[in-house]
């Protein structure tokens, strides 16, 4: 029992990897960005271990900064997370039959870990319920990690941070292009880019996100079981 639970940690570790490369990266990016703001490393460790928002956690730097009302924070935080209510759908029934780790598996369910466990493949005689559980994990240790590194680092050393958000952007692009090289049907991912773009041109910057995920989703669900798409 112990030996194959170390296979599946050892397995999980191995799948997060691509993660972790992005998120010590991305965590030092908002550690840097919250020390510069003025909040030292232990906000930035609070910050990632109960927020755990990856994008979300960026945009709280300037809510923080700018003195914004709980409402206006709520709001912001549906615009710019509220694609994990759509994409988290299709995980419900997997995660309600992982027992005590169903609240975890929510909590943490980032972009890139709902990636990373739509293409698990587990080996056989592994747990796929106990690999999931630690590749979420392994994700918000290396975010956590990275966090507070970057607010050391932004206490030991002052420099310009313009521009250092755009690492999650950088990020979100890689995905994509894995997804896209690891899928046969290219379909959805046209639409949901077409439709992004419309949108974005029609509604902005600051508000095209919710509309553009809830038409693309609805037109996807549509044509589900003629496309085959899982």
């Amino acid at each position: 029992m112990k030996n194959k639970r170390l296979k599946e940690i050892r397995f999980a570790f191995a799948q997060s990897v691509p993660v972790m490369l992005g998120y010590l990266f991305l965590g030092i990016a908002f550690g840097l960005m919250l020390q510069n703001a003025g909040y030292n490393f232990w906000w930035a460790f609070f910050c990632s271990v109960v927020i755990y928002a990856g994008s979300m956690q960026f945009v709280l730097v300037t809510l923080l900064t700018s003195g914004a009302s709980l409402l206006y924070a709520a709001a912001m935080t549906v615009f710019v997370n509220g694609r994990h209510i759509f994409y988290g759908l299709s995980f419900i029934e997997k995660f309600r039959g992982m027992g005590k780790k169903y609240p975890y598996m929510v909590f943490s369910l980032t972009d890139e870990t709902y990636s990373v466990l739509c293409g698990l493949k587990t080996p056989q005689g592994l747990d796929e319920k106990n690999i999931s559980f630690f590749i979420a994990l392994f994700d918000q240790l290396y975010w956590i990690t990275g966090s507070v590194l970057g607010a050391v680092i932004g206490q030991l050393i002052t420099f310009d941070t313009t521009g250092v958000d755009f690492s999650m952007t950088a990020l979100f692009v890689v995905i994509v292009l894995n997804q896209w090289m690891d899928s046969r049907e290219h379909r959805p991912a046209i639409i949901g880019g077409v439709i992004g773009v419309i949108c974005l041109i029609l509604l902005g910057a600051e508000s095209f996100l919710l509309p553009a995920l809830t038409l693309t989703a609805l037109i996807l669900l549509g044509v589900r079981k003629k496309w085959d798409i899982h």
